[in-house]
């Protein structure tokens, strides 16, 4: 009894009629026991994520016949990472104008509100099962399960962190990853830093460089421990090069000072197993460190749903129509695999919408498919599988290379036969690199398609 009324005094008290009030372990655990007897909400098609790959797959699905759309965002706004990005380079493709990340989300936004797509801000979407069962929380409902007919997953990645690549020193403030600093810089208001140095090349890295040189700050250099840039060559240039910012290829951080703050950091060079080389050290007075050494896909809803993972992507696996291993259930944008440019999430979206819509009318081709494979010097490809009689007049695959190469010979087999061979002056592991093949090159394959490098120059 003793026990009891602790627990009684810690978590709640006692009314008149001797019931506990406030808190309880037993009420929440029987609210969970008896979840499923809730009378769940239906919705056609219910996306997650309003960033710029479901907000295209909203506008896409809603043209092409659907009505019954809710999207789920959790942060305040709709829009997601493109806030943040106040730089310009967004929407050449698909607006064919030179627009920032804001600017090229209020398009979308404004289109959506042309339409009766619903959508809700500040909801979290908790679970996601492969019955297409969606549960999610906000202030204004509580907790709401939904069972929808499609989903489509948009959830967009996150940054790896210093524990990722487990840099050896004390644990002191001053070390951020590359997107963090952005937002307290782009949206908050707030400099993180007066001396900086950047390990990761890629293009939040380089982008926050220049940012950074702008706002008075110090860059004092760029480290990759790759021997070539990991970001997009444009902003190599306007982001480092026109700023005078030494980029340090194939190196690393092996060491950081200070304990309260950061006071200091050491960068050495890798050898080809990316092992730092003795002797090779340098150190720079900085006060802040800024990570840009990844992306991973933000796939947890899909392994609570069963979804099959690309071991290289880290995103799900899915057909040409972006339907992934569990039926009804499609992905796209950054949780799917991460890209180079907003406009082609975008492009994803709107395939992604299409083939919901499509599903949810009982349109949408089902049947066996062969599977897509990464060949000799590239990474992966994306679709991994197509459908055996390929409804399609023609199919879109992208893929990275594993290393930079020049004058190269792209080759695509089915089945073991030559297809097509293309002739490739330039690839690059930071570039996304695409090849449309049509519905006759494809009709007959039964096991495999492969594409590969052949006898790649490597250009380091």
């Amino acid at each position: 009894m003793e026990r009891v009324e602790t627990k009684i005094k810690e978590y709640g008290h006692m009314d008149d009629n001797n019931s506990q009030v406030g808190y309880s372990f037993e009420r929440e655990k029987n609210n969970m026991d008896n979840a499923d007897n809730i009378d769940k909400k239906k919705v056609e098609l219910v996306i997650i994520g309003g960033g710029s790959a479901g907000l295209a797959a909203a506008v896409s699905a809603y043209e092409n016949g659907c009505r019954d759309i809710l999207i789920m965002e959790r942060d305040q706004e709709l829009g997601g990472i493109l806030l943040q990005c106040i730089h310009n380079g967004f929407g050449l493709h698909m607006f064919g104008e030179e627009l920032s990340g804001p600017a090229y989300a209020e398009k979308w936004i404004r289109m959506l509100q042309e339409t009766s797509i619903t959508y809700k801000v500040n909801t979290m979407v908790t679970h996601l099962y492969a019955d297409r069962t969606v549960e999610y929380v906000n202030q204004e409902e509580g907790y709401v399960q939904i069972q929808a007919t499609a989903v489509v997953l948009a959830m967009g990645c996150r940054e790896r962190t210093r524990g990722a690549i487990a840099i050896p020193g004390y644990r002191p403030s001053g070390v951020w990853t590359a997107g963090t600093a952005q937002r307290y810089l782009n949206m908050e208001g707030y400099m993180v830093g007066k001396r900086v140095f950047i390990l990761g090349s890629g293009d939040i890295g380089m982008i926050m460089a220049r940012r950074m040189t702008l706002e008075g700050a110090k860059v004092l250099g760029v480290a990759e421990v790759m021997p070539y840039s990991n970001g997009l060559p444009r902003n190599r240039k306007q982001c480092l090069e026109d700023f005078d910012i030494p980029l340090f290829l194939s190196h690393t951080v092996v060491d950081i000072q200070g304990k309260d703050r950061m006071t200091g950091l050491t960068i050495a060079q890798v050898d080809d197993k990316m092992q730092p080389i003795s002797g090779t050290e340098q150190t720079f007075d900085a006060d802040t460190l800024l990570l840009s050494v990844g992306l991973i896909p933000e796939n947890g809803l899909s392994e609570e749903a069963e979804i099959q993972l690309h071991p290289r992507t880290r995103g799900a696996i899915v057909n040409e129509c972006l339907e992934t291993s569990v039926e009804g259930i499609f992905a796209c944008g950054n949780v799917l695999h991460v890209h180079d440019l907003v406009d082609f999430v975008s492009n994803e979206g709107k395939k992604a919408g299409l083939y919901a819509s499509r599903y949810i009318q009982g349109k949408l081709n089902q049947g066996e498919t062969f599977r897509v494979d990464a060949g000799d010097g590239i990474g992966y490809v994306m679709p991994q599988k197509v459908l055996m009689d390929v409804p399609e007049d023609k199919i879109e695959f992208m893929f990275r290379v594993r290393n930079n190469c020049k004058n190269s010979t792209l080759q695509i087999l089915g089945d073991g036969k030559v297809l097509k061979t293309i002739k490739k002056p330039h690839m690059a592991p930071a570039e996304m690199e695409k090849v449309t093949l049509k519905k006759e090159e494809l009709m007959g394959i039964r096991e495999q398609l492969l594409i590969k490098v052949c006898d790649p120059s490597i250009n380091e």
